[in-house]
């Protein structure tokens, strides 16, 4: 797969192409099925299949303070895009100039100009241009003018398992509200995989290593979307040894117990005996075992501590 930051990379030689455009946060399980349908009906034309995402968030760019939690960093995103077999993945600059360009004027340089698309595929809920004014509709008419068509899918939904059988369509909102409420089981659902946290392991107050249970705490990127304060059940990989994860409990909160107040994430590492200072780790969340509990004592959150590392290979056991 070809990666390309903004339009300059272009070969001299591009032709026609397929595309679907989004911010494609997570790459859920709706997004997965949208870039399916864009690789299928490019591979029908004989043409490659153009991913074109932005970075960053628009909505941090049009309104600064308002950058929703990050699922998927732009490195994870493109790993992702990549397994569904996207010929190029396209990292367009947001900017100011771009959010007040005209849809008009994005369908003609971007779409036309530049990429000389042959199709579009979007979600429904697609808006472009300056104040969102263009949609679907809209881009359907500018193809007939331009000479490419657009199709506007579905996002695919799922029935919530709960007392009523309601459908929830697929949708990055959702997936940030399960992770925000500590439900990474429904998120994982929603994705079709478990959510993936990640960072680089620096130094700690080393309380687990007297506790017993030395952790590694990761620094995670400034709009991470961290799970609600709780122990999690959560498969742990370096990222220089990426085929072998191994089994982690992690602690995603303040360390109540000790009266903490900075909001930590803490993984605990199953069955081997390493300093990951300064390492570059994932922390994929599985399930959540408890809420964060103040103890009145170090002894009793020990004691919780070897439930919750029973419990964590009671779960991951069976998965490999």
């Amino acid at each position: 797969m070809q990666r390309w930051r903004g339009l300059g990379d272009l070969p001299g030689s591009w032709g026609r192409c397929v595309v679907t455009i989004g911010v494609f946060d997570g790459v859920h399980r709706g997004h997965q099925e949208l870039i399916s349908r864009t690789v299928r009906a490019a591979a029908e034309r004989g043409v490659p299949s153009v991913v074109l995402t932005f970075d960053p968030h628009p909505s941090e760019v049009i309104r600064p303070g308002s950058h929703p939690a990050q699922l998927t960093t732009l490195r994870r995103k493109a790993e992702l895009v990549e397994g569904l077999g996207v010929d190029v993945f396209c990292v367009l600059p947001f900017t100011l100039e771009l959010s007040r360009l005209p849809a008009h004027d994005f369908v003609h340089e971007v779409l036309v100009d530049k990429l000389h698309a042959a199709a579009v595929i979007v979600g429904e809920n697609f808006t472009f241009g300056a104040k969102a004014a263009g949609d679907v509709n809209l881009l359907r008419t500018l193809g007939k003018r331009f000479g490419f068509v657009a199709f506007g899918a579905e996002l695919q939904g799922l029935l919530a398992q709960e007392q009523t059988e309601n459908e929830i369509t697929f949708s990055s909102t959702y997936v940030r509200s399960c992770i925000d409420a500590g439900d990474v089981i429904a998120a994982s659902e929603a994705l079709g995989r478990p959510h993936r946290l990640e960072g680089i392991v620096v130094r700690g107050d080393r309380r687990g290593h007297d506790l017993g249970y030395p952790t590694a705490n990761l620094s995670t990127p400034r709009f991470a979307a961290v799970p609600a304060d709780g122990v999690y059940s959560a498969w742990f990989t370096r990222s220089s040894d990426p085929g072998r994860r191994l089994q982690a409990a992690v602690s995603v909160g303040t360390n109540p117990t000790f009266s903490g107040r900075e909001r930590t994430v803490e993984a605990f590492v199953l069955d081997i005996d390493e300093d990951f200072y300064g390492q570059h780790v994932s922390l994929d969340f599985v399930a959540k075992l408890r809420d964060q509990v103040r103890f009145p004592t170090s002894e009793g959150l020990v004691k919780q501590i070897d439930d919750d590392v029973v419990r964590t290979r009671e779960l991951l056991g069976g998965q490999g």
